[in-house]
């Protein structure tokens, strides 16, 4: 379970980024929540790590 929010990391003919926030379970059997800033590009590949 993962959900993307595009963050207004941006400068003006920058390059764009975007937080992805993934549910992790953690050894107890409760989520915790790990974020993180990655380029737009590399969206797909930080939600299948």
């Amino acid at each position: 379970m993962a959900k993307k929010v595009v963050a207004t990391l941006k400068k003006e003919g920058g390059v764009k980024y975007a937080k992805v926030i993934k549910a992790v379970k953690t050894a107890t059997g409760a989520y915790s929540f790990k974020e993180e800033i990655v380029l737009q590009e590399d969206v797909q590949a930080a939600l299948k790590a």
